[in-house]
């Protein structure tokens, strides 16, 4: 499978997806369409008809494994995946960006059923809808792409290892329990008394999922052309039919039930529809700037701007109308994107007809999806967990020194929830950020008849009792060097520095003021 960013939300390469968010107001390159809208160039419609099949293959197994991951009824993966397709890629305002069952609200969705009923995650589906519509009205999308890449990275780390735990139960012929912390107790008890039929349908799953993309040969260049989740899923299919295994049941089509809010306290229902709109929007947002950055690197004209405050809006219609037809909630994801824009997709009539085939997939072949075995579909939502936590973005943050920030966010989300953990690492952040503002280092030192003054950190108010006794110790007729390595002054210290400055000077002394080895 394409390694995920993101929401699903690994993006591709180890840069982070905001690096290209400046672009988004103005064309890629000159000559090229800046509009929301470009005239399709000659084979433009061929082009996405391809793309539009190779997202679907993805979509459908992808979207059924995420259903029942979550206790939804199978059919509400289907129905977000063509709510996805066909809303969010008509109204949206990232052309190249494919929606459907949001991976990063996994667990968050399947918190919501076991409590509250599906029915009632349905209406919370309906009220994070309208919660996007009124933040695309407000123009806030950009906004929120200024969360430190440290909390996201985390968080989506975080949602993927409580996935990859959950759904290695149901690989080991078991079911996942509520949370991940329960999940690690009752790992052992699974582990003894595993299903060897599911076992093995899991790790054929798994095999052909991570060799798929290295098939060798020009036979092999042809058949990597093919997502890699169908053919796994196919080869488990074929390999079950010897054995009695779970399967997919997916009940006749009738009238979805329309979305109750059950009888609890407003404060629980307004928590649980922020923290979807939070996760939802989120991975959206940072997906679609992903997805764009990505389809810059093409050849070609691209398919213009991307407008993120049209996004969230389309986001939210397409969560309103999934959480009335009784579907999961619906995001953008770098998965089925990525797949997209490498598939050759021109605009958005790639994913419009992904959503086309996925409708007529769920009318025509519903018996054959009931041939898949729950282990092949657990097995591939087990390792887009497991690519959820990317070694790039820890290395990223690392650099950026934000690893504890990252850390802290991933814990905090396995061990208490999203919502919880996002606030975690928040606060971390905060802590960090001041903390820097205000630990600065002054030191003295004598070479050569020169006093260095060396600066480390932010010079504010707080380090001015430091600095001045530090000015102190220069002689009278001293030639002081005075390096600042931060990037910050305050007017206190400014006037610090620059009172001690020209009474030194006035005694006799010389001053140089410089960064870092004395530079000017």
């Amino acid at each position: 499978m394409p390694q995920p960013y993101a929401p699903e939300p690994a993006t591709p390469g180890s840069q982070d997806p905001r690096d290209a968010q400046q672009d988004h107001d103005r064309p890629r390159t000159a000559g090229k369409p800046s509009g929301p809208f470009r005239r399709p160039s000659p084979g433009a419609w061929r082009r996405d008809l391809g793309a539009s099949f190779v997202i679907f293959l993805i979509a459908i197994p992808l979207s059924l494994g995420l259903a029942l991951a979550t206790g939804a009824p199978p059919q509400a993966g289907l129905i977000a995946a063509a709510v996805g397709g066909l809303v969010a890629g008509l109204l949206g305002g990232a052309p190249l960006q494919v929606s459907g069952a949001a991976t990063g609200l996994l667990i968050v969705t399947a918190d919501l059923v076991q409590r509250y009923g599906w029915q009632a995650t349905c209406a919370i589906t309906v009220l994070a809808g309208l919660a996007q519509l009124a933040l695309g009205a407000l123009r806030v999308a950009r906004a929120a792409l200024a969360i430190s890449p440290a909390i996201v990275h985390g968080m989506l780390a975080g949602i993927g290892v409580t996935i990859a735990l959950g759904q290695l139960h149901v690989v080991l012929g078991g079911g996942a329990n509520s949370s991940a912390l329960a999940n690690i107790a009752a790992l052992p008890g699974q582990l003894a008394g595993l299903h060897g039929a599911s076992v093995l349908i899991g790790a054929v799953t798994v095999a052909v999922l991570a060799g798929w993309p290295r098939l060798p040969g020009r036979a092999g260049r042809a058949l990597r052309r093919i997502p890699a989740p169908l053919p796994a899923v196919a080869t488990a299919t074929a390999l079950s039919t010897g054995f009695s295994v779970p399967r997919v049941e997916l009940p006749s089509w009738s009238a979805p039930a329309l979305p109750a809010l059950p009888d609890t306290p407003l404060l629980g229902l307004v928590a649980a529809a922020l923290t979807v709109t939070l996760v939802a929007s989120m991975e959206s947002l940072l997906s679609a700037v992903a997805v764009d950055k990505l389809a810059a690197e093409q050849p070609g004209p691209g398919p213009g701007r991307t407008h993120l405050d049209r996004e969230l809006a389309g986001q939210g219609v397409s969560n309103v109308l999934s959480g009335l037809l009784g579907g999961l909630p619906v995001a953008g994801g770098a998965i089925r994107g990525s797949a997209n824009v490498k598939a050759g997709a021109t605009g958005r009539t790639s994913t419009v007809l992904h959503g086309v085939w996925v409708v007529l997939c769920a009318g025509l072949f519903a018996g054959a999806l009931e041939l898949i075995p729950l282990a092949a579909l657990a097995a591939l939502v087990m390792l887009v967990g497991v690519r959820m936590v990317s070694f790039a973005h820890i290395r990223h943050v690392q650099r950026h020194r934000e690893f504890p920030v990252y850390a802290l966010t991933l814990g905090g989300v396995v061990v208490f929830g999203v919502l919880q953990g996002v606030g975690l690492g928040i606060a971390v952040a905060v802590f960090l950020a001041l903390r820097r503002l205000t630990h600065t280092r002054v030191s003295v030192i004598e070479e050569g008849g020169r006093h260095q003054v060396r600066v480390s950190g932010q010079l504010t108010f707080l380090a001015v009792p430091r600095l001045t006794r530090a000015l102190a110790q220069v002689p009278a007729t001293a030639h002081a060097v005075i390096e600042l390595y931060g990037s910050f002054m305050d007017h206190a210290a400014y006037e610090a520095l620059q009172s001690w400055t020209s009474a030194h000077r006035a005694r006799g002394g010389q001053v140089t003021l410089g960064g870092r080895g004395g530079r000017p």
